[in-house]
């Protein structure tokens, strides 16, 4: 998809929908115009790779994203459950919007995949407990997803990217690697990253940086089934999406005809 020569935040938010945008009072307006054209043609590429309306990207509206606001220190990019927003540090972050994303969808699901879900559930680890899912078609092929990253291929031990996440996790002291939505995470990185977006602000580094290196990025055969029940999921989803926009769209259409016509 081609990026418009001129993006701002205000046409970003028109156009995908989010619940709100909040710009850092202390980003000039020159570096706003820059982030924009970035945030844009990032955007652009997700939406691709989803294969979904930009109500996905949004999901449903209820996103949203902080540019140079606050942040944590030595973070650069982040999201925020308690308020559903996607935060990017200014001048850091690049790279990062694929991750964080799928925190916000992984945690969007949590509250709409399972019969029971505890408040502030991610769907990564309410797959793990095992907490029984809402009979659909699209919950079982994200559940595919969870296995194939936390799975061996026969679903009986843990995979591979759990037992290099863990070992980076014991080096340092730290539970952190090997959290159900952070592996997820990093899957999703992978899976966009071989898709090859444009957009290097999406997501870079998941086949050459110091953590890929170190296995804590899905490799060879995982790699490729993770990439299949991913694109699987989300081709299917964004179908459903998409027939769903063009009924309501129609359902529109209709009632304006019908009003304009003086049939109620």
């Amino acid at each position: 998809m081609t990026t418009p020569q001129k993006a701002s935040f205000v046409t970003i938010r028109r156009q995908f929908e989010f619940r709100t945008i909040e710009i850092g009072r202390w980003v000039t307006e020159a570096e706003k115009d820059r982030a924009a054209l970035k945030f844009h043609q990032a955007l652009c590429d997700l939406m691709d790779v989803l294969g979904g309306p930009e109500s996905l990207v949004s999901l449903r509206q209820t996103l949203g994203l902080q540019y140079g606001i606050g942040g944590r220190p030595g973070v650069a990019a982040h999201y925020i459950p308690a308020t559903r927003q996607l935060a990017l540090a200014k001048n850091a972050g690049a790279g990062s919007l694929a991750h964080e994303w799928f925190h916000a969808f992984d945690h969007y699901m949590g509250s709409r995949m399972f019969q029971k879900p505890s408040k502030g559930l991610f769907a990564s680890t309410g797959w793990l407990d095992s907490v029984p899912l809402k009979s659909h078609p699209l919950n079982g092929l994200l559940a595919d997803c969870f296995k194939a990253v936390m799975l061996n291929p026969s679903g009986t031990e843990p995979s591979e990217l759990f037992h290099k996440s863990r070992q980076a996790d014991q080096a340092m002291g730290v539970l952190y690697y090997a959290r159900p939505e952070e592996m997820c995470a990093r899957a999703f990185e992978a899976f966009v990253e071989d898709a090859r977006p444009m957009s290097s602000f999406l997501v870079r580094g998941s086949r050459h940086s110091e953590e890929a290196k170190t296995g804590l990025y899905p490799q060879g055969d995982q790699r490729t089934r993770i990439n299949q029940v991913f694109e699987r999921y989300f081709n299917t989803l964004g179908r459903a999406l998409h027939r769903e926009a063009s009924d309501s769209s129609t359902d529109r259409s209709l009632t304006q005809a019908r009003t304009g016509s003086g049939v109620a």
